[in-house]
This record gives C-alpha cells, sequence and structure tokens, in this order.
C-alpha cells in the first residue's frame, strides 16, 4: 500500500514518541489500516484523532513493509459523547475490539459498514435498549468474519431445528430444550432474538452479551490483551446500572 486515500473510522491511537502517535483505522474496502501521525498531539490534531470519529486519511508509505504516514481531515466528529459515561463506554470497546482483533489490510466491508451502523445507533438512539441489540450482532458478526462464526440453526445433538433454547460452549452449537435439559447449567442461553425477528427484553440482551462475550474472551482475550476486555466489562456494568 504506497499510497492510500480513503475515509476511515478511528480505531485506536497509541503514542509513538514524544509527538506522534500510531493510528489505527477501518476502511470500507482495504480494512484495518495503520498509519503513523506526526504531532497527534497537538491542539488542532488532538480533536480528530479520537476513536469512533470518521476522518478522511491519507496514507503514504516508500516501500511496501513501511509504516505508512497519515494524514486526517476530520469528516464527522463523536467527541461530545465522551461526556456521557454509557456512550463513551460503548465507543471504547467497540472501537478498541475492532483495532485489537482485525488483521491488518484485510478487507471486511460487512464489518465496515456494520461499524458505522453500531456507531451511529450509539450516539442517536433514544435510549441505550436501541443500540444494545446492534451491539450483540455486531460482535456476533465480528466472530463469523473472523471465521468463529456461532450455528444457531439447528440442535448440536439431533439436528433438529426446533425448540432451540441453549448454545453449547464447546460447539457453538444451538441445542433443544430435551437433549441440553441434563447439562443446562454447563450452557449458554439462546435469546430468541438472535434467530427471529422479536424485540427483545433487557435480559434476553443480556443473555446476548454473555453469549459473545464467552467467545470473544475464547478465541481473543483468554491468554493476552484482558486490559481490552476490560472495557466491555465497564460497558456491561454501565448498562445493568442503566436498567436496574
Amino acid at each position: 500500500m504506497p499510497s492510500l486515500r480513503t475515509s476511515a473510522i478511528i480505531c485506536s491511537v497509541k503514542s509513538h514518541g514524544e509527538h506522534g502517535a500510531v493510528v489505527r483505522s477501518l476502511t470500507p474496502k482495504n480494512g484495518l489500516v495503520t498509519g503513523y501521525v506526526r504531532g497527534a498531539h497537538s491542539r488542532t490534531m488532538r480533536p480528530v484523532l479520537i476513536p469512533s470519529n470518521i476522518v478522511q486519511a491519507d496514507y503514504r508509505a516508500r516501500t511496501e513493509g513501511q509504516l505508512a504516514s497519515m494524514t486526517a481531515e476530520l469528516q464527522h466528529s463523536r467527541g461530545p459523547f465522551l461526556g456521557e459515561p454509557l456512550a463513551s463506554a460503548a465507543l471504547d470497546w467497540v472501537t478498541a475490539l475492532t483495532a485489537t482483533v482485525l488483521p491488518e489490510e484485510q478487507s471486511y466491508p460487512q464489518l465496515h459498514l456494520a461499524l458505522s451502523a453500531l456507531l451511529d445507533a450509539i450516539c442517536g438512539a433514544p435510549s441505550a435498549k436501541g443500540w444494545a441489540v446492534a451491539l450483540v450482532r455486531y460482535e456476533l458478526l465480528l466472530l463469523s468474519e473472523l471465521g468463529f462464526g456461532l450455528t444457531l440453526d439447528k440442535c448440536a445433538v439431533t439436528g433438529s431445528q426446533d425448540d432451540l433454547v441453549y448454545i453449547s460452549p464447546k460447539s457453538a452449537m444451538a441445542v433443544s430444550i430435551g437433549a441440553g435439559s441434563l447439562y443446562k447449567d454447563r450452557l449458554l442461553p439462546f435469546p430468541a432474538f438472535l434467530k427471529e425477528p422479536v424485540t427483545p427484553e433487557w435480559d434476553d440482551i443480556f443473555d446476548g452479551l454473555r453469549v459473545t462475550g464467552f467467545f470473544l474472551k475464547r478465541h481473543f482475550f483468554e491468554d493476552r490483551r484482558r486490559d481490552v476486555m476490560a472495557a466491555r466489562t465497564v460497558l456491561v456494568d454501565r448498562l445493568k446500572r442503566v436498567v436496574a
């Protein structure tokens, strides 16, 4: 990638040296792209380089393997939402998750669309219930896009498509009420909104977050990067306080 000009969602910003930062951003066609921004801590650039902001980014590298230099022009700011504890926690989590688990420069157009919609919902929905379901679906999509998708259309034991109420943590497959009755304490819940167009209650949403959280931790955060998963814990705790 010697040069690239594209819209990008800022996902992470890490200081590098005294004045610069390494910025990871999700682009529509090129996936997650990393660039070095000079003067990242200046008064001009600090409001631009906020995770969840949308920027017009220019990347330039002299050689194929070199870290590209990046310049960014703000297109849409979500900075005002950093003062809202719940929205801020949600923005922090979904951008950190994306920056941490996606491989570099592999195209994920569906993830880009889903992340854009989720960020809009977090900042625009009248209540958290309006975006919490989208958050669960984004996490499921990310798992699927990276090869860890759940099989939720039939029972892992019987092959039946009826009465699916559990998810096996071992196989990541649905389990029917009959097949799972003796082992239900070892199984994850299967909230109906993951398979049917229904409006979930908060208990169902938290069940969905429990499912996606389990598989995200298993595949990406079991042995490393636990500090990233801590951002999710903060978000879920704040959601629980909102609905308590």
